[in-house]
């Protein structure tokens, strides 16, 4: 169950970073111009919106406040957050429209990926695995 003060972010995520593709990353070589912005699986997670974000820069996890407490940090801070896979380092990034939200980096540069659909697969199989203990390396 979600609050209503914090809906699926996915549209307010890829309204905000195709903002920045447009502004601060326009004509940067390190973009991979096969892929675009694009939220891909969020889902309810402990109070929080757990998803991937493709962009043409990286390829993220990222966390937003949901229903739950949300751990303010400051800018450029990190949090360790424990998924069934293990344990993952997230850093805040603040933007003036979307405000604060977590990212924990898979692939940055986003060089390797031929295609949009490809770095799409490897966002949501990326996002299956954390769910999956089998994956965690303690054990």
């Amino acid at each position: 169950m979600t609050d209503l003060r914090h809906p699926d972010p996915s549209p307010r995520l890829e309204a905000a970073f195709e903002r920045i593709r447009k502004s601060r990353m326009e004509g940067l070589p390190f973009l991979n111009p096969k892929l675009r912005v694009e939220a891909v699986g969020f889902r309810p997670w402990q109070g929080e919106w757990l998803g991937a974000l493709v962009t043409p820069w990286f390829v993220n996890l990222v966390l937003m406040p949901g229903d739950g407490p949300w751990t303010t940090l400051p800018e450029g801070d990190e949090r360790i957050v424990t998924l069934p896979a293990g344990c993952f380092r997230f850093i805040c990034g603040r933007d003036g429209e979307l405000g604060e939200y977590h990212a924990c980096s898979l692939f940055s540069p986003a060089q390797q990926f031929e295609d949009h659909a490809t770095a799409r697969a490897v966002a949501a199989a990326s996002l299956e695995a954390l769910f999956d203990a089998g994956n965690d390396e303690k054990e």
